[in-house]
C-alpha cells in the first residue's frame, strides 16, 4: 500500500499580510503545519511493520523542503515538493489542481491531510482535492484504520461521532485529537537527509502555467484595510488606583 500525506510549511509565529501583494508574507522563517504532523504521524502508525510506503507532498518555495525534512525525519520514506515560480499566490483552486496532479502521479491508495493549516485555517483543501481525484474523502477522522481494501474512518461531529466506512482509493482529514506526534530522533534527522526528496515543476505535472498561482486562482483580495478604531474607549494606567477608577467607571455606566 502507498500512502501520501500532503503537508504545509507555514509561517513561524503571527501571520502578517504584505500589503503590496496583498498575500500572506512567508519571508521569515517557517514550519511544519501542526496538524498536518498528526496525518504524518497516523501514515507511520498505519504503516507500522509492513512494506507500506509513505510518502510526503506538498506545494511551495524551495524552503518547503524544511518541513518535508521533518516528516521523513519523523518516518516517512520520500518527499515530493512542487515548486515552481508560476505557481506563487495559487489559491484554493489552483492549489487544489497543483496537489492533484502530483497525488494523480503518485497513484496512492490513500491520501491524508491535517484538517486545516494554521495559516489559513479553511479546513477544505481535502475536500477540493478529492473532487478532482474523483476520490471519497472523509473529514474530522479521530480514529482510523484500513482492512483490505476499506478505510474505517471515526467522525468527530458536533453531536457524537460517525462511523463512516469507504473504499479505497480515498482521501481522508485527520484531526489533531487522533494521534500525539512523535518527535524526530537524531538518527531520524540524520536518515532524513539520505532519503529521496524529488522537486517538481508545473511542466513535470503536466500544468500550464495559466492554470496556476495568480492566473489559475478565483479569487481576488480587492483591498487590505486596519479594523475600525473603537469609539468611546478608556485607557486606565495602574498607578495603584486602577480598582477604584474601574469601579467609577462601571458606576458611571450604571452597570454596578
Amino acid at each position: 500500500m502507498k500512502i501520501a500525506v500532503c503537508v504545509k510549511h507555514v509561517p513561524e509565529g503571527t501571520s502578517r499580510i504584505d500589503p503590496g501583494t496583498k498575500r500572506l508574507d512567508r519571508a521569515g522563517e517557517g514550519a511544519l503545519n501542526h496538524f498536518d504532523a498528526n496525518a504524518v504521524e497516523e501514515a507511520l502508525r498505519l504503516k507500522g511493520d509492513s512494506d507500506t510506503e509513505v510518502v510526503a507532498v506538498s506545494l511551495g518555495p524551495q524552503k518547503a523542503l524544511d518541513s518535508l525534512r521533518k516528516a521523513l525525519a519523523m518516518g516517512a520514506d520520500r518527499a515530493v515538493l512542487v515548486s515552481d515560480d508560476a505557481a506563487a499566490g495559487s489559491d484554493l483552486v489552483a492549489t487544489s489542481r497543483l496537489l492533484a496532479a502530483a497525488l494523480a502521479k503518485e497513484e496512492p491508495d490513500l491520501v491524508l491531510f491535517g484538517q486545516q493549516a494554521s495559516d489559513a485555517d479553511g479546513a477544505v483543501l481535502w475536500a477540493a482535492v478529492a473532487e478532482r481525484l474523483g476520490r471519497p474523502v472523509v473529514s474530522q477522522a479521530m480514529e482510523l484504520s484500513v482492512d483490505g481494501g476499506t478505510v474505517h474512518v471515526k467522525r468527530q461531529t458536533e453531536h457524537g461521532y460517525d462511523t463512516i466506512e469507504a473504499p479505497l482509493p480515498a482521501v481522508v482529514a485527520v484531526s489533531d485529537a487522533i494521534n500525539e506526534p512523535r518527535y524526530p530522533s537524531l538518527k531520524g534527522i540524520m536518515g532524513a537527509k539520505k532519503k529521496p526528496q524529488d522537486v517538481l515543476s508545473l511542466a513535470d505535472l503536466g500544468v500550464d502555467a495559466g492554470d496556476a498561482g495568480e492566473a489559475g486562482s478565483r479569487t481576488t483580495v480587492l483591498a487590505l484595510g486596519d479594523p475600525p478604531a473603537r469609539a468611546d474607549s478608556q485607557k486606565i494606567e495602574d498607578d495603584g488606583n486602577a480598582a477604584q477608577a474601574i469601579v467609577d467607571f462601571l458606576a458611571e455606566k450604571r452597570l454596578i
